[in-house]
C-alpha cells in the first residue's frame, strides 16, 4: 500500500511538473508574440528612415518643403493601420 502511495504521488508530481511547463511554455508565447507585433510594426517604419537616411542628392522628395512631413505622415499611418490590424485580430 506504501508503494501504490508513492507511485499516486509521483503521478501528482509528474502532473504538476507538466502543468508548471506548459504554464512557463504559455507566458513564452505570449512574450514572443508580442516582441513580433512590435518588430513588425517597426521592420517598415526602419526601412523607410533607411531609405531617407541615404545620402542621394538626387531624389525628388528630399528638395519638397514639405517631405519631411509627408514621410512622417505616411510612417504613423503605417503604425497606426499594423496596430489597428492586429487589435482587430485580437493580437494585441
Amino acid at each position: 500500500q506504501v508503494m501504490d502511495t508513492i507511485d499516486t504521488y509521483r503521478d501528482v508530481m509528474n502532473g504538476l511538473y507538466d502543468l508548471y511547463l506548459s504554464e512557463i511554455s504559455f507566458r513564452m508565447n505570449n512574450v514572443i508574440q508580442l516582441l513580433t507585433i512590435i518588430s513588425t510594426i517597426f521592420i517598415p517604419l526602419t526601412f523607410l528612415a533607411g531609405i531617407y537616411g541615404m545620402n542621394f542628392d538626387n531624389m525628388p522628395e528630399l528638395h519638397w518643403e514639405y517631405g519631411y512631413f509627408v514621410l512622417w505622415g505616411i510612417m504613423v499611418v503605417i503604425a497606426l493601420g499594423l496596430v489597428y490590424l492586429f487589435k482587430r485580430k485580437s493580437w494585441l
